[in-house]
């Protein structure tokens, strides 16, 4: 399967990236705020939907996702001094306040958040080849069903 290398600059742009990422499991130590750069990045094991199927695990591959134009970084729920702290990514949602600029959501598993403030919506996806089977094919429990 070919890597995903991915940009968004809208809303729209941003679902696909963050249907993509939803699930991959992020080490805490492994996201950071470059001030001067005023870059937030951070590296990912995404579970890689495009190569899902029924009848198999499907596979997970090592990806770097970054938001440029960062302004400030605020997190509510996490411990960012966690060194062996695990999150899983759920959605990223970008909120317009004073076009173009706005609110860039990143919410996980457990109710923890990253809200980066953003002079624009500049976000980049890039899969770095390495890819291995998943364990398992993520769940998620919507009003009592299993999805």
């Amino acid at each position: 399967m070919t890597d995903l290398k991915l940009l968004a600059l809208d809303q729209d742009d941003l679902d696909v990236v963050s249907a993509t990422t939803q699930d991959a499991v992020i080490r805490v130590p492994d996201m950071g705020f470059a001030r001067s750069d005023r870059r937030f990045a951070l590296l990912m094991n995404r579970y890689a939907w495009e190569a899902d199927t029924e009848a198999g695990r499907g596979q997970r591959k090592r990806t770097a996702l970054h938001f440029e134009h960062v302004t400030d970084v605020r997190a509510a729920g996490i411990d960012l001094n966690a060194q062996e702290g695990v999150l899983e990514l759920l959605t990223i949602r970008f909120e317009e306040k004073d076009a173009p600029a706005g609110t860039v959501m990143m919410r996980f598993a457990g109710g923890g958040t990253v809200a980066l403030e953003v002079e624009c919506l500049e976000a980049r996806l890039k899969d770095l080849g390495a890819a291995w089977a998943a364990k398992a094919r993520p769940t998620h429990v919507l009003d009592g069903e299993t999805a």
